[in-house]
């Protein structure tokens, strides 16, 4: 009998160590084509190149934050793309892009992945929720915008029963302009 299981869990081991070697890539391709439009949703009438920058946004982050630097025909910097991330949400963390124009505005955001309440905190997609952060300006010198919910006394409209989802994008924001702002000081473009 321990030889039959024994059997059983190799076997069952090979079997799922095989499915997961075979849909590696297409889940890895996948989640590349999730971020490609998110990219393309946030600045939609980008046509030049990007440079990926990977950076700290805050001394106590986990992770870093990808910076896509993007870049006109003449090499002037038409503004970012940033995947960032928060670790505040309601489900543990979420991931969305952030573009911003080269004056550090926001152009718009688009979830690549979250796992939010259905009904309630993945309402963090729709476009009343993130619509908000649109044509804001993230420029710690003269911002215009607090990211806070306004039960915390900032101007974001929380979504209606997920305040926690709604702080955590606005975490989510907040990080993104700080590490698109620390990649315009490397570059020696700050705003």
């Amino acid at each position: 009998m321990l030889l039959a299981l024994t059997v059983i869990a190799v076997v069952a081991a090979a079997a799922l160590a095989a499915v997961y070697v075979v849909t590696k890539p297409a889940i890895e391709q996948q989640q590349q084509d999730k971020i490609q439009k998110a990219m393309m949703d946030v600045l939609p009438n980008f046509k030049g190149t990007t440079e990926a920058v990977k950076v700290f946004a805050n001394k106590d982050d986990k992770s870093e934050v990808t910076v896509n630097l993007a870049k006109n025909a003449d090499g002037s910097i038409f503004g970012a793309a940033v995947e960032t991330y928060t670790d505040q949400a309601f489900s543990g963390s979420f991931n969305i892009m952030v573009g911003f124009d080269a004056d550090g505005t926001v152009i718009g955001t688009s979830v690549i992945s979250a796992a939010e309440t259905p009904g309630l905190g993945d309402n963090i997609k729709s476009p009343e929720f993130s619509g908000q952060f649109a044509k804001k300006q993230m420029n710690p010198k003269n911002s215009n915008f607090e990211l806070k919910v306004t039960k915390d006394g900032g101007e974001v409209d929380a979504i209606t029963a997920a305040t926690i989802s709604s702080r955590a994008f606005c975490d989510a924001v907040n990080r993104a302009a700080k590490a698109y702002d620390t990649v315009l000081k490397q570059k020696g473009a700050a705003k």
